[in-house]
Order: C-alpha cells, then structure tokens, then sequence
C-alpha cells in the first residue's frame, strides 16, 4: 500500500509513471497535482486529482472522452483499460456480441461526437451491453453527464488499485 508520505516524496518522473493514466491518456492532470504537492493525506490527494478533472471546462472534458476507447473492438489499449475490458470479459464476445458492439460503438459516436464510456469493474460484457443499449437513448447533455460521471468513477477505482497495489 502507498501511504502519503510515499506519495509526498516521489519524484516527478516516478510520481507520472505511477499516476500518469489515472485519467485516461491525460497525463497532464497528474501533472498538475504533482505541482500542489506536499498532500496532508490520502483523502487530500484523491480530492485534489479528481477535483482538477471536476473542474475542467466542458472543451477539455470533451477532449478527455475521445480519449477512452471504443469498448470491445478497440485493438490499441492502454495498459488499464486493457485489464479493465478483459475483467469484464470483453475480449471474450461471440461473433453476434461483438457485431452488436461494433455498431453501438458507430452509432453513438455519430450521436454524440465521443465514445461510449463506463466504468467496467464489477460489470461483465451483458450488463454492459444493456447500459449501451439504454444511455444511447439519452439526450447529449444527459449522456455528457454521464460520461463525465463515468470517467471519474474509472478514475476513483485506478486510484484505489494504485493505493492498495504500490509498495
């Protein structure tokens, strides 16, 4: 587990390799919190990432969607989302699950202009399927929301695995 103090004295080099896609491919966040270093704690830390992200204008959340990747077709995956979608068996599709994917996957980028984004832990590829099937049925600003949403519980279960894996 990585405690505060740890965290306090990473180097930035280290302090990126580390936290760098807690946010999908957007390691400018880190960056960043790097910079507001020392943290009074876990909490502090945690709050202060997510808080940046938070407080991101709507261009920039934008930019921070086209970053995930089309779930179950997507062929270049960073390490975490490779782990994540092969968890939540995504790699396993049936030819039928895996077209049906595909065409969600064009359909709702033509609809909302940023890929269809949800936290996959604790989730296999039917009910993941099911929520597509549904939130592509949202208004672009509901499913903006949600997306937004979505990419800060990824960010929350990254971090929770870095804290509790990290020596």
């Amino acid at each position: 587990m990585i405690d505060i103090k740890k965290i306090n004295n990473l180097d930035k080099s280290e302090f990126l390799s580390i936290f760098g896609n807690v946010f999908e491919k957007s390691k400018w966040i880190s960056e960043k919190v790097f910079d507001k270093k020392p943290f009074k704690n876990l909490e502090s830390f945690v709050s202060e990432i997510i808080g940046i992200y938070e407080n991101s204008d709507n261009k920039t959340i934008l930019e921070i969607l086209n970053l995930h990747p089309e779930l179950a077709v997507e062929k270049k995956l960073t390490a975490n989302s490779e782990v994540e979608q092969s968890k939540a068996n995504l790699k396993q599709c049936t030819p039928g699950e895996f077209d049906e994917f595909k065409k969600l996957n064009i359909e709702y980028k033509k609809k909302f202009n940023f890929p269809f984004i949800i936290a996959v832990k604790g989730k296999n590829k039917n009910e993941i399927l099911n929520y597509f099937r549904e939130r592509i049925n949202n208004s672009l600003n509901e499913e903006f929301l949600e997306a937004k949403n979505q990419v800060k519980k990824i960010a929350k279960f990254r971090l929770e695995e870095i804290i509790k894996k990290t020596n």
